[in-house]
């Protein structure tokens, strides 16, 4: 099993990658598996479904999808910046107000499941691209250090996160 050290994360991160990290894939595999889990729950939403919060607070199917493709772009030019031993200190981002920003519910949703694979096929080639010293190198986010590797696994991690909210929030 992958050791993964503490000095490569901020604690909070840690339920995002943890079992990912455990079952031995790699950082690229685990990319490529879960796209499939994401794209097969999403092809799975019936059109009336698209539109639905599961309470007054909560985002639509179609903005969860949005803040997923959101975040993962975000979290790539983390690991491209950190890859590329930049020094400075990247700030965070307000997954709320990207949200209200985002026009997603307006958004075709074919189109926002293709946005997500081309985003997911593009982080993909550029994981491949990293060698393994580059996949140690070390970055801060929101003065937390921040690995190119557990970048990759949060990545993923987090796409499943919400593939599970979806199941068990929205499409039950």
């Amino acid at each position: 099993m992958l050791q993964i050290n503490e000095n490569e994360y901020n604690s909070y991160y840690r339920p995002y990658f943890e079992s990912l990290v455990k079952n031995g894939k790699g950082v690229i595999q685990n990319l490529i598996d879960s796209l499939e889990d994401i794209l097969q729950t999403l092809k799975s939403i019936p059109e009336g479904k698209q539109l639905y919060k599961y309470a007054d607070d909560k985002w639509t199917v179609k903005e969860l999808i949005q803040h997923v493709i959101d975040t993962e772009r975000i979290f790539a030019y983390r690991a491209l910046r950190f890859a590329r031993k930049d020094t400075v200190n990247l700030l965070g981002f307000d997954q709320d107000t990207f949200n209200e920003t985002s026009n997603a519910n307006d958004r075709d949703f074919t189109e926002l499941i293709e946005e997500l694979r081309g985003v997911r096929e593009s982080t993909i080639l550029l994981f491949k691209s990293f060698n393994d010293d580059t996949l140690k190198e070390i970055g801060l986010a929101s003065n937390s250090p921040m690995s190119v590797r557990v970048t990759g696994y949060i990545i993923s991690g987090h796409a499943l996160h919400h593939v599970k909210v979806l199941k068990e929030r929205y499409l039950q």
